[in-house]
């Protein structure tokens, strides 16, 4: 998945656009609710060793909030790691191009619920 479909799925599903807050990393972009304002997700691109995957270039990444009991479990996932500059025991980060447009669906769909508190 690309990060302008994960883009066009917030926004046709919860009328999410992506907000680009920092200058200095103008592709970084946070997605969160509307009412509360909190996070639900944040696409960034990384380098992968920054990852610590033995990769090179940069590919896109998506952090997501979670419930601990579900991070425990996705982290032996193909493609789910730690976040990246975010609580690991609430948040963990995406592989764009190595998970499954549905995983990601799900993933997206659950941080927005758990977030929306």
């Amino acid at each position: 998945m690309e990060r302008e479909e994960v883009f066009e799925y917030v926004d046709q599903k919860y009328q999410t656009k992506p907000e680009y807050l920092w200058r200095k990393y103008p592709k970084y972009s946070v997605l969160r609710h509307q009412d509360n304002r909190k996070w639900y997700g944040l696409v960034i691109d990384v380098k992968p060793e920054n990852l610590g995957v033995d990769e090179k270039g940069t590919e896109d990444v998506m952090d997501i909030k979670l419930k601990p009991e579900q991070i425990d479990v996705l982290q032996d996932e193909a493609g789910i790691l730690p976040a990246y500059h975010m609580n690991k025991t609430h948040w963990v980060s995406i592989r764009l191009n190595k998970v499954s447009d549905t995983e990601i669906h799900k993933l997206i769909d659950a941080s927005y619920l758990e977030t929306k508190k």
